[in-house]
């Protein structure tokens, strides 16, 4: 990535290297505002190369970012949502312990589709497919938020409609692969999408059909975890299949994972790329386990038995220790899924 291109003036009376760098400085919070102030500053804190200083230079705050169940319209007595379930985006900062919900999708007002799958790539969150929520037809839409613009826009449609697929990203590209069509048939096609071009390619697919897979990025290879054949509904299956996004070939690891356990959303990676459920590694999390990896900690969120409350932790990456969240009231609803932003 090129270095950023110094503009005169971005602080009047200074050199703009030190004007660059008090920019540099401003948390991603106050970027729509700041933006605001003049042409130079849009241009900057939109561009790609900024983003990549901010990170070269340590100035960009990991989130996790998540599909949780909105903790509104329920009962007079507080207990049973009424309605159809409603998800909504939310973002939690570790460093500063703060809690916030993105603005919906304006294609979905009063609740994200059912399912949908989110990651992250250079800052922005990526948001996939799902069921429509009124009528849980499968979508094929993605939407890209931009945290700079606080905005959604709309990419190119996924090329086949597909859902519980796995999604990872590397170097500017969502991967996604395996799911199951609009007839339930599982899949091992794999495409990739290149959010800055806004395109679609298509990639070699896997070996075997992998529905309700778990995808993850480790190093420069894209794991799919899991997953089962359409002629073997709910029997998961102990292997893996890895893409070397180099090369773009895909091996199989076998016995990468427990036999009939769900990876969904609680894949963890251990030593020497070991694969273990978060579900197993406390019994506050067994149920409804989701883990965020966020380098040194890991968020993982879920229930000690089912219907239970959910409990929110920060994991220490290298003692395992489980440390407690206090969250507020309106974040404590049910995690489906999250990814980090490095935002």
């Amino acid at each position: 990535m090129s270095s950023v291109e110094l503009l005169p003036d971005l602080l009047p009376g200074l050199p703009e290297e030190i004007g660059l760098e008090c920019l540099t400085r401003f948390h991603y919070s106050t970027h729509r505002v700041a933006a605001r102030v003049c042409r130079q500053w849009q241009e900057l804190f939109q561009s790609r190369q900024f983003y990549y200083h901010r990170k070269q230079t340590g100035h960009t705050q990991k989130a996790a970012c998540m599909v949780q169940l909105s903790k509104t319209g329920s009962d007079p007595d507080g207990c049973k949502p009424v309605g159809p379930p409603r998800y909504g985006i939310t973002v939690f900062e570790p460093a500063t312990g703060n809690w916030n919900r993105v603005d919906p999708v304006p294609k979905y007002p009063d609740g994200l589709p059912l399912f949908c799958q989110i990651t992250s790539s250079e800052g922005k969150l990526i948001l996939m497919g799902g069921w429509d929520p009124t009528s849980y037809d499968p979508v094929r839409d993605v939407f890209v938020y931009d945290f700079t613009s606080q905005r959604w826009r709309q990419g190119k449609q996924m090329p086949e409609t597909r859902s519980f697929f796995a999604a990872g990203e590397f170097d500017g590209r969502v991967i996604v692969a395996g799911g199951h069509d609009e007839n339930k048939n599982a899949l091992r096609t794999a495409w990739a999408y290149d959010v800055s071009k806004d395109e679609w390619i298509e990639l070699t697919g896997m070996s075997q059909e992998r529905d309700e897979c778990q995808g993850m990025v480790i190093g420069s290879e894209f794991w799919v975890v899991s997953g089962y054949r359409t002629d073997n509904q709910g029997g998961f299956e102990g292997s893996a299949e890895v893409l070397d996004l180099g090369s773009g070939l895909w091996r199989l690891v076998e016995e990468a994972w427990k036999t009939s356990q769900c990876p969904r959303s609680c894949v963890g990676v251990g030593k020497e790329k070991k694969l273990f459920s978060w579900a197993e590694c406390d019994a506050a999390v067994r149920v409804g386990a989701c883990a965020v990896p966020m380098g040194e900690w890991t968020f993982v969120s879920g229930s000690a038995y089912q219907g239970g409350p959910q409990g929110f932790f920060l994991v220490d990456g290298q003692t395992g220790k489980f440390k407690s969240i206090d969250v507020p009231v309106e974040f404590s609803g049910f995690i489906q899924s999250g990814c980090c932003v490095d935002i």
